[in-house]
């Protein structure tokens, strides 16, 4: 019998040390006890009881709501920010601005929250807005570091684009921004989407900036996971955490089914035309 490698060992060890504690969690998301790290029988009870917590339901409503609004806001400032840096390669602060929008990737998240929060007080004595800190300042907040990371990846996609294809398309008289939404856009679609998942999951993860700028009347949920484990951990956080778990392995699935399914597509056409 063949031994394990040693490059083979270190992928068992490294893939056990990083799903392990996630097949723990699930197994003890059913345990019956109040006690998360006593086994008492096998229940389903802390599913029923995460379900009846409005205050956890309604910070994943909050979460997901600011995520989505991000991510989407994050996208448009963060493209046309590449777009600029990568397209306009000749004007006064261009180092300036490369800076500034990729300056939130090395930035403590302590120091970012802190500076939105004095910054949204200001506001706030100056202009009178925002009146109270809560959805629209932790939206806020978070769109500005996840457009630094979409900045990033859409640029070094931008850079990888032909552009000869562009310069055609001008060149037979289609106006700059129909040269963009039917010819470049279609490239740096699979960037956008990257972009966007990037920033949602930035966002939804998002603890210590959301802490600074959030409101009494906006908690979202790594807020109450984080107060809650505090106090104790509750086994209905192991539900949670489950129920996420198998959310973003659907989705990964999902992503994977839709994109083999298309190369299959796309390399069957392409031996039809070979053999045409």
């Amino acid at each position: 019998m063949k031994k394990p490698s040693f490059t083979t060992l270190m992928l068992i060890a490294g893939l056990l040390f990083l799903y392990l504690p996630m097949a723990i969690l699930v197994f003890y998301s059913f345990n019956s006890s109040r006690l998360v790290t006593v086994w008492a029988g096998f229940s389903g009870r802390w599913y029923i009881e995460l379900f009846r917590d409005r205050q956890i339901l309604a910070a994943v409503w909050t979460s997901l709501r600011i995520a989505f609004f991000s991510a989407t806001m994050a996208v448009c400032l963060g493209t046309m920010a590449a777009f600029v840096m990568t397209r306009f390669t000749r004007f006064r602060g261009k180092t300036a601005l490369s800076s500034m929008v990729t300056a939130p990737l090395v930035m403590p998240e302590v120091i970012t929250g802190l500076s939105l929060l004095l910054l949204f007080v200001h506001m706030a004595q100056m202009i009178g807005w925002p009146a109270d800190r809560g959805m629209v300042t932790i939206w806020i907040a978070h769109t500005t570091f996840c457009s630094a990371y979409v900045a990033v990846v859409v640029a070094s996609r931008l850079r990888e684009v032909d552009l000869s294809i562009e310069e055609a398309a001008l060149d037979l008289g289609s106006p700059p921004v129909k040269t963009f939404f039917q010819i470049t856009l279609p490239v740096i679609a699979p960037a956008l989407a990257a972009g966007w998942l990037l920033a949602f999951t930035l966002s939804l993860d998002d603890l210590v900036i959301a802490s600074f700028v959030s409101g009494p009347g906006a908690s979202t949920l790594p807020m109450v996971v984080f107060s809650s484990v505090r106090m104790g951990v509750s086994p209905k956080i192991n539900a949670l955490a489950t129920l996420i778990i198998l959310a973003v392995s659907l989705a990964t699935f999902l992503a994977w089914y839709f994109m083999r399914r298309s190369e299959n597509k796309r390399r069957i056409a392409m031996a039809q035309q070979d053999a045409g």
